[in-house]
Protein backbone atom coordinates (compact mmCIF):
# COMPACT_ATOMS: atom_id res chain seq x y z
CA UNK A 1 0.00 0.00 0.00
CA UNK A 2 2.50 2.03 0.82
CA UNK A 3 4.62 1.77 -2.78
CA UNK A 4 1.20 2.86 -4.36
CA UNK A 5 0.97 5.68 -2.18
CA UNK A 6 4.07 6.80 -2.55
CA UNK A 7 3.57 7.04 -6.19
CA UNK A 8 0.40 9.13 -6.08
CA UNK A 9 2.03 11.53 -3.72
CA UNK A 10 5.52 12.11 -5.40
CA UNK A 11 5.79 15.93 -4.46
CA UNK A 12 6.36 17.88 -1.02
CA UNK A 13 2.38 18.78 0.47
CA UNK A 14 -0.93 18.03 -1.01
CA UNK A 15 -1.29 15.66 -3.71
CA UNK A 16 -4.50 15.70 -5.41
CA UNK A 17 -6.07 12.99 -6.66
CA UNK A 18 -8.97 12.24 -9.73
CA UNK A 19 -11.37 12.15 -6.39
CA UNK A 20 -12.03 15.37 -5.63
CA UNK A 21 -12.23 14.21 -1.96
CA UNK A 22 -9.37 12.67 -1.72
CA UNK A 23 -5.95 14.11 -1.08
CA UNK A 24 -2.41 12.39 -0.54
CA UNK A 25 -0.21 14.03 1.60
CA UNK A 26 3.88 13.81 1.57
CA UNK A 27 6.04 15.28 4.18
CA UNK A 28 9.56 15.08 5.40
CA UNK A 29 8.73 17.80 8.34
CA UNK A 30 8.55 17.39 12.21
CA UNK A 31 5.74 19.23 13.19
CA UNK A 32 5.30 20.25 16.92
CA UNK A 33 1.91 22.24 18.21
CA UNK A 34 0.91 22.73 15.05
CA UNK A 35 -2.75 24.41 14.81
CA UNK A 36 -4.98 22.22 12.54
CA UNK A 37 -9.11 22.60 11.27
CA UNK A 38 -10.13 19.39 9.52
CA UNK A 39 -13.10 18.73 7.75
CA UNK A 40 -15.49 16.30 8.33
CA UNK A 41 -13.93 13.00 7.22
CA UNK A 42 -10.57 10.92 8.34
CA UNK A 43 -7.32 10.60 8.09
CA UNK A 44 -5.70 7.31 7.13
CA UNK A 45 -1.14 7.50 7.94
CA UNK A 46 0.33 4.79 5.56
CA UNK A 47 4.01 5.81 7.21
CA UNK A 48 4.89 7.52 9.89
CA UNK A 49 2.89 9.25 12.60
CA UNK A 50 0.55 12.25 13.76
CA UNK A 51 -1.18 12.85 17.24
CA UNK A 52 -3.53 15.45 17.84
CA UNK A 53 -4.78 17.25 21.36
CA UNK A 54 -8.01 18.76 21.80
CA UNK A 55 -9.40 19.57 25.18
CA UNK A 56 -6.66 17.75 27.46
CA UNK A 57 -7.06 14.48 25.07
CA UNK A 58 -4.68 12.55 22.88
CA UNK A 59 -5.46 11.13 19.31
CA UNK A 60 -3.42 9.23 17.87
CA UNK A 61 -3.29 8.16 13.69
CA UNK A 62 -0.18 6.29 12.52
CA UNK A 63 0.20 3.08 10.68
CA UNK A 64 -2.48 0.95 13.07
CA UNK A 65 -4.88 3.63 13.43
CA UNK A 66 -6.82 6.24 11.69
CA UNK A 67 -8.55 9.72 12.65
CA UNK A 68 -11.90 10.29 11.67
CA UNK A 69 -13.61 14.06 11.79
CA UNK A 70 -17.48 14.18 12.27
CA UNK A 71 -17.59 17.77 13.16
CA UNK A 72 -14.52 20.08 12.31
CA UNK A 73 -13.02 21.07 15.70
CA UNK A 74 -9.56 23.08 15.68
CA UNK A 75 -7.04 21.20 17.16
CA UNK A 76 -3.14 20.63 17.84
CA UNK A 77 -0.57 18.48 15.73
CA UNK A 78 2.33 16.90 16.03
CA UNK A 79 4.03 14.60 13.49
CA UNK A 80 6.85 12.80 12.79
CA UNK A 81 9.16 12.33 9.75
CA UNK A 82 12.13 12.04 8.06
CA UNK A 83 13.98 12.66 4.65
CA UNK A 84 14.13 8.84 4.67
CA UNK A 85 11.07 7.67 5.57
CA UNK A 86 8.20 10.74 4.78
CA UNK A 87 5.12 10.67 6.33
CA UNK A 88 2.14 9.78 3.94
CA UNK A 89 -1.21 10.23 4.84
CA UNK A 90 -4.96 9.87 2.57
CA UNK A 91 -7.04 12.68 3.80
CA UNK A 92 -10.56 11.71 2.81
CA UNK A 93 -13.60 14.48 2.93
CA UNK A 94 -16.95 12.82 3.81
CA UNK A 95 -19.64 13.66 0.90
CA UNK A 96 -22.71 14.69 3.24
CA UNK A 97 -25.50 13.40 1.03
CA UNK A 98 -23.78 9.81 0.82
CA UNK A 99 -23.49 10.22 5.17
CA UNK A 100 -27.17 11.31 5.19
CA UNK A 101 -27.64 7.94 2.94
CA UNK A 102 -26.34 5.75 5.10
CA UNK A 103 -27.38 7.28 8.31
CA UNK A 104 -30.77 6.36 6.68
CA UNK A 105 -30.05 3.04 6.44
CA UNK A 106 -29.22 2.55 9.62
CA UNK A 107 -31.35 4.20 11.74
CA UNK A 108 -32.91 2.31 14.28
CA UNK A 109 -29.42 0.14 14.58
CA UNK A 110 -28.47 2.16 17.41
CA UNK A 111 -30.19 2.23 20.41
CA UNK A 112 -28.28 3.36 23.08
CA UNK A 113 -29.67 6.52 23.54
CA UNK A 114 -26.89 7.94 26.10
CA UNK A 115 -24.01 7.39 23.52
CA UNK A 116 -21.74 11.14 23.55
CA UNK A 117 -21.36 12.83 20.74
CA UNK A 118 -17.72 13.45 19.75
CA UNK A 119 -15.89 15.43 17.00
CA UNK A 120 -12.43 13.60 17.02
CA UNK A 121 -12.02 9.72 17.08
CA UNK A 122 -9.09 7.64 17.06
CA UNK A 123 -9.96 4.23 15.07
CA UNK A 124 -7.87 1.17 15.10
CA UNK A 125 -6.87 0.25 10.95
CA UNK A 126 -9.49 -2.82 10.79
CA UNK A 127 -8.99 -5.38 8.05
CA UNK A 128 -12.15 -4.14 6.26
CA UNK A 129 -11.31 -0.07 6.37
CA UNK A 130 -7.49 -1.15 5.06
CA UNK A 131 -9.01 -3.55 2.68
CA UNK A 132 -11.14 -0.77 1.19
CA UNK A 133 -7.93 2.08 1.32
CA UNK A 134 -6.00 -0.14 -0.97
CA UNK A 135 -8.60 -0.72 -3.20
CA UNK A 136 -8.98 2.82 -3.54
CA UNK A 137 -5.38 3.48 -3.85
CA UNK A 138 -5.09 1.23 -6.36
CA UNK A 139 -8.20 2.75 -8.48
CA UNK A 140 -6.80 6.22 -8.01
CA UNK A 141 -3.46 4.57 -9.58
CA UNK A 142 -5.59 4.32 -13.08
CA UNK A 143 -8.05 7.12 -14.53
CA UNK A 144 -10.22 4.77 -15.83
CA UNK A 145 -10.88 2.96 -12.69
CA UNK A 146 -11.10 6.09 -10.83
CA UNK A 147 -14.27 7.14 -13.14
CA UNK A 148 -15.71 3.68 -12.87
CA UNK A 149 -14.97 2.41 -9.16
CA UNK A 150 -14.27 5.89 -7.39
CA UNK A 151 -17.24 6.51 -6.07
CA UNK A 152 -18.25 3.42 -5.13
CA UNK A 153 -15.17 2.54 -3.24
CA UNK A 154 -15.62 6.24 -1.58
CA UNK A 155 -19.06 5.38 -0.60
CA UNK A 156 -18.04 1.92 0.76
CA UNK A 157 -15.03 3.93 2.72
CA UNK A 158 -18.18 6.01 4.50
CA UNK A 159 -19.88 3.32 5.64
CA UNK A 160 -17.03 1.11 7.42
CA UNK A 161 -15.76 4.13 9.14
CA UNK A 162 -19.53 5.33 10.25
CA UNK A 163 -19.98 1.00 11.52
CA UNK A 164 -16.73 1.12 12.96
CA UNK A 165 -15.66 0.15 16.59
CA UNK A 166 -16.07 3.76 17.37
CA UNK A 167 -18.30 5.02 14.94
CA UNK A 168 -21.17 5.07 17.18
CA UNK A 169 -19.82 7.87 18.72
CA UNK A 170 -19.52 9.74 15.41
CA UNK A 171 -23.07 8.97 14.01
CA UNK A 172 -24.52 10.35 17.25
CA UNK A 173 -22.85 13.95 15.83
CA UNK A 174 -23.91 13.39 12.77
CA UNK A 175 -27.15 12.23 12.91
CA UNK A 176 -28.95 16.40 13.87
CA UNK A 177 -30.84 14.67 16.32
CA UNK A 178 -30.75 15.83 19.72
CA UNK A 179 -28.73 18.47 21.47
CA UNK A 180 -25.43 17.08 19.71
CA UNK A 181 -27.62 17.31 16.43
CA UNK A 182 -28.78 20.92 17.00
CA UNK A 183 -25.41 21.75 17.66
CA UNK A 184 -23.54 19.86 14.81
CA UNK A 185 -26.12 21.81 12.37
CA UNK A 186 -24.92 25.21 14.35
CA UNK A 187 -21.77 24.45 13.37
CA UNK A 188 -22.67 23.61 9.88
CA UNK A 189 -24.48 26.96 9.25
CA UNK A 190 -21.20 28.82 10.85
CA UNK A 191 -18.90 26.98 8.37
CA UNK A 192 -21.03 28.25 5.82
CA UNK A 193 -21.35 32.16 7.10
CA UNK A 194 -18.51 32.56 9.27
CA UNK A 195 -16.70 35.85 7.33
CA UNK A 196 -20.00 37.16 8.31
CA UNK A 197 -21.15 39.12 11.81
CA UNK A 198 -22.10 36.34 14.02
CA UNK A 199 -24.80 36.55 16.91
CA UNK A 200 -23.97 33.70 19.22
CA UNK A 201 -27.50 34.99 20.93
CA UNK A 202 -29.04 34.24 17.57
CA UNK A 203 -27.67 30.72 17.13
CA UNK A 204 -28.11 29.81 20.79
CA UNK A 205 -32.00 30.51 19.69
CA UNK A 206 -31.77 28.87 16.68
CA UNK A 207 -30.69 25.67 18.35
CA UNK A 208 -33.27 26.22 20.81
CA UNK A 209 -31.44 26.59 24.23
CA UNK A 210 -30.18 29.61 26.09
CA UNK A 211 -26.96 31.31 25.64
CA UNK A 212 -25.12 29.58 28.66
CA UNK A 213 -26.54 26.03 27.70
CA UNK A 214 -25.25 26.54 23.71
CA UNK A 215 -21.61 27.26 25.00
CA UNK A 216 -21.78 24.31 27.11
CA UNK A 217 -22.91 21.78 24.38
CA UNK A 218 -20.67 23.83 22.07
CA UNK A 219 -17.83 23.39 24.19
CA UNK A 220 -18.83 19.80 24.42
CA UNK A 221 -18.46 18.62 21.35
CA UNK A 222 -15.40 21.17 19.82
CA UNK A 223 -13.51 21.89 22.78
CA UNK A 224 -13.55 25.58 22.35
CA UNK A 225 -16.36 28.03 22.87
CA UNK A 226 -18.43 29.26 19.90
CA UNK A 227 -16.26 33.25 19.30
CA UNK A 228 -13.49 30.73 19.42
CA UNK A 229 -14.68 28.44 16.95
CA UNK A 230 -15.19 31.65 14.63
CA UNK A 231 -12.08 32.83 14.98
CA UNK A 232 -9.89 29.80 14.16
CA UNK A 233 -12.35 29.18 11.38
CA UNK A 234 -11.68 32.38 9.73
CA UNK A 235 -7.84 32.68 10.32
CA UNK A 236 -7.84 28.64 8.88
CA UNK A 237 -9.68 30.64 5.54
CA UNK A 238 -7.14 33.08 5.45
CA UNK A 239 -4.09 31.23 5.36
CA UNK A 240 -5.61 29.53 2.92
CA UNK A 241 -6.54 32.55 1.03
CA UNK A 242 -2.47 33.50 1.32
CA UNK A 243 -0.63 30.94 0.18
CA UNK A 244 -3.00 30.57 -3.00
CA UNK A 245 -3.91 34.33 -3.86
CA UNK A 246 -1.50 37.63 -4.24
CA UNK A 247 -4.10 39.61 -2.24
CA UNK A 248 -2.83 41.78 0.33
CA UNK A 249 -2.61 40.66 3.85
CA UNK A 250 -5.64 43.52 4.67
CA UNK A 251 -7.87 42.64 1.97
CA UNK A 252 -7.72 39.11 2.88
CA UNK A 253 -8.15 40.02 6.48
CA UNK A 254 -11.19 41.66 5.71
CA UNK A 255 -12.97 39.48 2.96
CA UNK A 256 -12.29 36.38 6.22
CA UNK A 257 -15.16 38.86 8.87
CA UNK A 258 -12.15 40.83 9.89
CA UNK A 259 -12.64 44.81 10.98
CA UNK A 260 -9.27 45.22 11.51
CA UNK A 261 -6.08 44.10 9.85
CA UNK A 262 -4.33 45.06 13.09
CA UNK A 263 -6.16 42.57 15.27
CA UNK A 264 -6.02 39.70 12.14
CA UNK A 265 -2.31 40.08 12.47
CA UNK A 266 -2.27 39.58 16.20
CA UNK A 267 -4.95 36.75 16.38
CA UNK A 268 -2.96 35.13 13.26
CA UNK A 269 0.28 35.48 15.11
CA UNK A 270 -1.10 33.87 18.42
CA UNK A 271 -2.97 31.35 16.45
CA UNK A 272 -0.33 30.12 14.29
CA UNK A 273 2.81 31.48 16.27
CA UNK A 274 3.94 32.91 12.80
CA UNK A 275 3.39 35.59 11.13
CA UNK A 276 0.79 36.02 8.29
CA UNK A 277 4.34 36.34 5.81
CA UNK A 278 6.27 33.58 8.07
CA UNK A 279 2.90 31.03 8.09
CA UNK A 280 2.42 31.68 3.98
CA UNK A 281 6.36 30.89 3.25
CA UNK A 282 6.32 27.66 5.57
CA UNK A 283 2.80 26.37 4.56
CA UNK A 284 3.85 26.88 0.65
CA UNK A 285 7.21 24.85 1.33
CA UNK A 286 5.51 22.21 3.73
CA UNK A 287 1.69 21.58 2.34
CA UNK A 288 2.09 22.85 -1.16
CA UNK A 289 -1.76 23.01 -2.80
CA UNK A 290 -4.07 24.00 -0.05
CA UNK A 291 -7.61 24.50 -0.38
CA UNK A 292 -8.99 27.58 0.11
CA UNK A 293 -12.44 26.77 2.20
CA UNK A 294 -11.05 26.59 5.83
Amino acid sequence: MIDVAGALAPHQGYNPTGLRNVRLLRTEAVLTDVPVLYHAGAVFVLQGRKQGVLAGDVYVYDEDHYLAVAVPAPFRMESAASPERPLLAVYFEFDMTVVAEILSALDGQQTDTAIQARSLVSSRMEPEVEDVLLRLLVALSNPAETAVLGNSILRELHYRILVGPQGSVMVAALNRRGVAGRITESIARLSQSFCSEISIAALAGEAGMSIPSYHAHFKALTGTSPIQYVKALRLHRARALLARQDRTIAEIAMSVGYASPAQFSRDFKRHFRRTAAEEVRWARQNLGEMRSDY
